[in-house]
């Protein structure tokens, strides 16, 4: 298992993703264009993108590593372990067993909850919230615009 601090942070602005135990097509083929929406979104917010890993995991996988760093025991969909703001620098862990879940469970195709997903983990990173109801509001809408914005790209 590769934990945060065993991750490779090499490199001053690297997006990178890493596959626990399979790759997810969707991401493989538009790579290029997810980590230039990545950056348009980062830089929209006023920031520099840093080094920004995601790890794409089963549901065990992150369990683990939700217990090991948050000591919680629930499933969850992502987890983001931001290092620097400036620029951002974070390592972001994503269930794709949660994403394939909630897409049934939301009714929304798999790909529009992977990219709810990814883009939820760099919304934090440029400062977002989502603990209160009005939080949880603006994020939604946020994601919402963001995967409009990614749709618009391709």
């Amino acid at each position: 298992m590769k934990f945060p601090e065993e991750l490779d942070q090499g490199g001053e602005h690297n997006i990178v993703f890493e596959y626990i135990d399979s790759s997810i097509p969707f991401v493989e083929e538009h790579l290029e264009w997810i980590k230039s929406w990545i950056n348009h979104t980062v830089e929209g917010y006023g920031y520099m993108p840093g080094n920004i890993t995601y790890i794409l995991s089963d549901d065990a996988y992150l369990q683990d590593v939700n217990l090991k760093f948050l000591q919680h025991e629930a499933l969850t969909d992502i987890i983001t372990f931001q290092y620097s703001q400036k620029p951002i620098s974070a390592d972001i862990y994503i269930s794709h067993e949660r994403i394939k879940d909630n897409s049934v469970t939301f009714k929304v195709p798999f790909e529009n909850e992977l990219l709810r997903v990814i883009i939820h983990g760099i919304l934090h990173c440029c400062g977002f919230g989502d603990k209160s109801e009005e939080e949880k509001s603006t994020m939604r809408a946020l994601e919402d615009k963001h995967i409009a914005i990614f749709y618009d790209g391709i």
